[in-house]
């Protein structure tokens, strides 16, 4: 058995800094009650641009702008020394940790940013980087679009772990990309949250016969910066909740043992036996004894790429 936690806190949004300080003393709190992974939602680093959702794609450009601008100056370049605190409360504790974040393209622009999660391990070096394969309606003003690299399952203590980010979930073959890597542990960063999205994290602890992680994203209208452009018309509630988390924790066959937690903050644990993910599969294996190799294929393109390469002759 192993005692996993998934965080349901807002970040310190546009505060590269001070979230990841936050995430630090989060990652204390969790290690102190015997966690061993610990998950933290989509974007979290420097939180999510719920303002997308509100903001007019050509009459509210200068606001877009300034709201860019402060993203880029708070994303995380993986290449710097950025998220050392991270690495080393990892190695600390000897947790394994999953957190999203804007990142910053280091190797060619430096100027596209990212929707991703990094997996980082008990020795607190990084283990993965998965960039969202094709960000969601507006999110494509503000995230480029990932490849598979990072379309991984990896070893960890607690178990095989891999990541799909929010509406990647609704993409069939990506989740049977990880399905078909031997995934126990299936974690979903989400900016998504309510009845209907729980439904589908259910279906895909049946499906898949694995556990669930999901990390909702928690924003209230008190969480945006009071110097936020155009805070008043974006948020003239001031008692909104923008995005109540619905954070849960799924068990194999689509139980839930943790949450959903809505409208609060805090951490939820359960203690998972990845035994039973194998046991979900005795009677439904979709990549094993109830697929049809000979008449469905997936080919994964898992190479990295960039726009350019250099030749010195």
């Amino acid at each position: 058995m192993s005692k996993v936690a998934v965080v349901q806190k807002s970040p310190v949004v546009l505060n590269r800094d001070a979230t990841i300080a936050r995430a630090v003393d989060l990652l204390d709190q969790a290690a102190s009650q015997g966690a061993e992974m610990v998950v933290f939602t989509e974007a979290f680093i420097p939180g999510y641009p719920a303002w997308i959702w509100r903001l007019r794609p050509g009459g509210d450009w200068g606001t877009t702008e300034a709201l860019h601008k402060r993203l880029l100056e708070n994303a995380v370049d993986l290449e710097s020394n950025q998220l050392d605190p991270l690495y080393q409360a990892a190695r600390k504790h000897q947790l394994t940790v999953v957190c999203g974040m804007h990142e910053r393209d280091h190797g060619c622009s430096r100027a596209t940013l990212y929707n991703t999660v990094a997996t980082i391990g008990p020795d607190g070096l990084l283990m993965n980087r998965h960039r969202k394969l094709m960000p969601t309606n507006p999110e494509r003003m503000v995230w480029g679009a990932g490849d598979a690299s990072g379309l991984r399952v990896v070893d960890t203590p607690v178990g095989r772990i891999g990541t799909l980010i929010c509406w990647e979930s609704y993409m069939p073959l990506s989740r049977y990309s990880l399905y078909a890597q031997g995934i126990d542990i299936y974690i979903a960063p989400t900016y998504d949250s309510g009845e209907d999205w729980l439904g589908s994290m259910r279906h895909i602890a049946r499906e898949a016969g694995c556990w669930v992680i999901n990390s909702g994203t928690l924003l209230h209208a008190s969480d945006m910066p009071d110097d936020l452009e155009a805070r008043a018309t974006l948020y003239p509630d001031a008692d909104e909740w923008i995005n109540g988390g619905d954070s849960a924790i799924i068990a194999p066959g689509g139980e839930l043992v943790a949450g959903p937690l809505r409208n609060e903050e805090g951490i939820l644990y359960a203690e998972i036996d990845i035994e039973r993910a194998a046991m979900a599969r005795r009677t439904l294996d979709v990549v094993g004894h109830y697929s049809r190799p000979d008449i469905f294929t997936l080919l994964v393109n898992a190479n990295a790429y960039a726009p350019i390469s250099f030749s010195e002759q």
